[in-house]
């Protein structure tokens, strides 16, 4: 979960002819646009409809998309402004990466809980109205915010008390290491990276094989649930990739020395867009309900806004 490949590309920019700097900066800013219109027409479709605000489910999937959709508009601006403006105010970037940090790390949590709902409601049909209340999910969801703020924020103190104030006035790249460049960040995130890849993963696996089992005498529902949550799986492994982000960037610049930015450019779309580009195609497509409501908005039969 670290934002610090969002923009690395900033550093070497200048690196880059004017027009590969432009044909990134459009195909990234296109690609921001295609996922914004997906996520507003799912936004939209949810908001229209109440069979989808009121079922916790939908509920805990838009959180998703509106996290991601937040996450990929921080992303993209900080990579424009790594190639247009390239130094900004301390205080500035620091907000941009604390916004970017709150979504990237909430996105696994998210996973978490949606595939224990997918459980409940398998494995508990009887429990799962009593279980999954929509205050219960609404609690669930400010519980993996304030998660997610104690991790962040934590750097932001750390900064605070070991960075003279002068800091904060100084113009830098905008990235997580240059705006948080305390070593004992580094220990704190991979000590905190570690719990929640443990929590994550045990949650997603044994949610996992419990369906698993359940699917091999019940219904077709059972069977769903559980292809659903393989796609949690995929969708949780190229998230995965945030956590190892410095060390996926030391081995693309060992494999290619002389096409560093091209790396680095290609290396910020594995990371931070195409695991925002799943969650559409989970919900948005592969549920009958949603993609039923979802085809006149994609398709312009009705105004999105």
């Amino acid at each position: 979960m670290d934002v610090s490949s969002v923009n690395t590309t900033g550093i070497v920019g200048y690196a880059d002819s004017f027009s590969k700097a432009v044909t990134k900066n459009v195909i990234v800013v296109f690609i921001g646009i295609s996922i914004t219109y997906i996520n507003a027409s799912l936004i939209h479709t949810f908001s229209k409809h109440q069979i989808f605000y009121t079922n916790p489910r939908y509920i805990l999937f838009i959180h998703l998309v509106i996290n991601d959709m937040i996450q990929v508009s921080l992303t993209i601006i900080l990579f424009v402004i790594s190639h247009t403006i390239y130094r900004i105010n301390v205080s500035v970037c620091c907000v941009f990466i604390l916004l970017a940090l709150f979504t990237t790390e909430n996105t696994p949590l998210n996973l978490a809980c949606m595939a224990a709902e997918c459980y409940i409601a398998v494995c508990m049909p009887l429990r799962h109205v009593e279980i999954c209340t929509i205050k219960r999910t609404s609690m669930l969801i400010g519980l993996i915010w304030t998660t997610t703020m104690l991790s962040v924020m934590s750097d932001l103190f750390i900064t605070l008390t070991t960075r003279p104030l002068d800091f904060f006035h100084s113009q830098v790249f905008c990235l997580r290491q240059t705006v948080f460049p305390s070593p004992l960040i580094i220990k704190k995130r991979d000590i905190t990276y570690s719990v929640f890849l443990v929590i994550v993963w045990g949650t997603i696996l044994y949610t996992y094989f419990r369906i698993l089992f359940t699917a091999k005498t019940a219904s077709k529902d059972a069977k769903k649930a559980r292809n659903t949550i393989l796609l949690h799986v995929f969708q949780l492994l190229l998230c995965m990739a945030t956590y190892v982000a410095p060390q996926l960037l030391d081995i693309l610049q060992q494999w290619f020395p002389k096409n560093r930015t091209d790396s680095l450019f290609a290396h910020y779309i594995i990371v931070q867009i195409l695991p925002r580009s799943v969650s559409p195609i989970i919900y948005g497509i592969r549920d009958n309900t949603f993609r039923k409501y979802l085809k006149r908005y994609l398709f312009c039969k009705d105004s999105i806004l």
